[in-house]
């Protein structure tokens, strides 16, 4: 082999080399950002269903005030409509 092909050879050698590093990391970052963003969305979805179940006793409480007021609205309304007749 002529010393000219020889140093083409090591030439396309050492940026192969080079390449598959940078793919090597390349894939772990991707593989890390997949993991980081699984995550990020575990504590997003996590943190809305524990503040649901944090709160939902307030809420249930608040929409029977709710529909009770609205019973005796409805009530004053009816006995509104009873003594204008």
């Amino acid at each position: 082999m002529d010393p000219e092909s020889k140093a083409k050879l090591e030439e396309a050698l050492s940026l192969a080399k080079e390449n598959n590093k940078m793919l090597h990391t390349l894939k772990r970052s991707l593989i890390w950002g997949r993991v980081w963003h699984v995550f990020y969305w575990v504590i997003i979805i996590g943190s809305a269903l524990g503040a649901y179940y944090y709160i939902q006793p307030y809420v249930e409480q608040m929409i029977k005030t709710y529909t009770g007021a609205q019973q005796n609205l409805d009530t004053v309304s009816s006995f509104l409509n009873n003594f204008k007749k």
